[in-house]
């Protein structure tokens, strides 16, 4: 059978359009690589990104880029307000989607049709030839080299390290040694291959270049800085109240990134640290743990940093409040196999454990109240109530805040010492008072707690032999320590 040219002109145009529905049909977050534009065009596209809707330069920025010429997209969630007036061919890319907005104006990789793209600060200004040098730098560079900085200003970049660890939920600067760079302090301009930029889960987060830089440590990438720097524009001081409102958005969206990335405690090059997990006016950053399990061992993470400071804030003030009152404690359970091991809280344990002489509770006037039915919150806003699952007690970090410590009252019987209520943990067994007699201190949690004279024999009649020498998970039946 011959095939007319009509017949195949038809043929061709009803397949074009069997392809275009099925992109339709998968929608913009599955199309397949033949319903995507091409990105194999040469040259640099400038993405402004980074910048506020109130006192900016985004107009004199972008106008300058344009200039070389280059392609330059504004990205935003929304139109800038007040109104930006954008020079000729400048396109505004809004980032939220919208009801009655096409979905693919929603994905700027769709609009960036070149191999390299550049993420330019607001107030930065062209310089010809300057972008071309960074593109051939990367392609250049070994296969690691991802991607490259130039400084924007008179100030150099400085080199730094940026390590993640992400069971500890930690992201840790140190200064970057020669020729090791994961991150950069300093305001730059930082050009990728757009493949690249793209291929991220968060390719448009701000603040963009701490997004950039942990998402490409999480990958091992590797970064290049140009000595070669980009000119500052000239500005008037930021107002004021722009500077409160700038900084108030800026910890907003520092905020938001850390806890898209999972990132609790960022540990700078100087040394200071920043929290961004729970604290006394927030709840735990966990729910409530089943079969002994937190929901974070599961997902290969231990204790957030942020909890574990509010239970050894917690373990000091409870065994501060204990020994002013005459009560007799000691370090119970994974507790005191934490202080035994590392002088610290197990780093994937989600509470402490003490014992106490059931007869001293009266002692303490806030353990006496809870044991009343009153929950009593003390001067400093820890929270101390009688526990709904039995004859012990809780001490919260806060009212918001459950993290807590467990106090078990005990009481000898025959030289043996026993309690009313057991939780059916294989650690939870009557032993002999000796061990209490006498207490020894003990370093646990950056303070000094009282334990049984013999933690070893102690922990081993609980957990069984080794158990100082071999961890392992709270429910090795749920999950292994190997298993991470």
């Amino acid at each position: 059978m011959r095939v007319t040219p009509c017949q195949a002109a038809l043929a061709g145009a009803i397949g074009l359009n069997l392809l275009l529905l099925y992109c339709a049909w998968r929608g913009p977050g599955a199309s397949p690589p033949s319903c995507r534009p091409p990105r194999g065009v040469p040259g640099v596209t400038v993405l402004l990104r980074d910048f506020e809707d109130f006192e900016n330069d985004l107009a004199g920025t972008a106008r300058s880029f344009a200039s070389l010429p280059v392609p330059v997209l504004v990205a935003a969630e929304t139109a800038p307000y007040p109104p930006v007036p954008l020079p000729a061919g400048v396109d505004l890319l809004p980032l939220r989607p919208a009801a009655d907005r096409p979905p693919p104006l929603a994905r700027p990789e769709l609009h960036v049709r070149t191999r390299h793209v550049a993420l330019v600060p607001d107030g930065t200004r062209a310089v010809p030839g300057l972008l071309e040098r960074m593109r051939d730098a990367l392609e250049e560079g070994d296969g690691n080299t991802r991607l490259v900085a130039a400084p924007v200003g008179s100030v150099p970049l400085r080199c730094l390290e940026l390590r993640l660890e992400p069971r500890a939920w930690t992201a840790r600067y140190g200064p970057g040694a020669p020729g090791v760079c994961r991150a950069v302090e300093g305001t730059a301009v930082l050009l990728l291959r757009t493949r690249d930029l793209f291929a991220l889960p968060f390719p448009l987060a701000r603040p963009v270049p701490t997004a950039l830089f942990i998402q490409a440590a999480f990958r091992g990438w590797g970064l290049r800085v140009m000595p070669a720097a980009f000119p500052a524009a000239r500005r008037p001081p930021i107002s004021p109240h722009g500077r409160w409102k700038a900084g108030n958005l800026a910890e907003t969206r520092q905020r938001r990134l850390m806890r898209d990335f999972g990132i609790k405690r960022e540990v700078l090059a100087d040394g200071r640290e920043r929290w961004y997990g729970c604290g006394k006016e927030t709840a735990r950053c966990f729910g409530t743990v089943h079969a002994r399990t937190p929901q974070y061992l599961l997902a290969g993470r231990w204790t957030p940093p942020c909890c574990l400071r509010a239970l050894r804030e917690t373990a000091r003030h409870v065994t501060g409040e204990l020994e002013a009152a005459g009560v007799r404690y000691w370090l119970e359970g994974g507790s005191l196999l934490g202080a035994a091991r590392l002088g610290d809280i197990i780093p994937w344990d989600y509470d402490v454990d003490l014992g106490i002489y059931r007869e001293d509770v009266g002692k303490c006037r806030w353990l006496a109240a809870a044991a009343a039915g009153e929950a009593v919150e003390d001067a400093e806003g820890f929270l101390w109530e009688k526990a709904a699952e039995g004859d012990f007690y809780r001490v919260h970090y806060s009212r918001s805040n459950r993290l807590h410590v467990d106090l078990w009252p005990f009481y000898p019987r025959g030289g043996v010492m026993t309690k009313d209520t057991w939780l059916g943990h294989p650690q939870d067994v009557e032993f002999p008072e000796s061990f209490l007699h006498p207490l020894v201190p003990m370093a646990f949690a950056g303070f000094t707690a009282m334990a049984p004279n013999d933690a070893r024999a102690f922990l081993e009649l609980k957990f069984g032999p080794g158990a100082i020498e071999n961890p392992e998970y709270p429910n090795p039946a749920v999950k292994r320590l190997g298993q991470d």
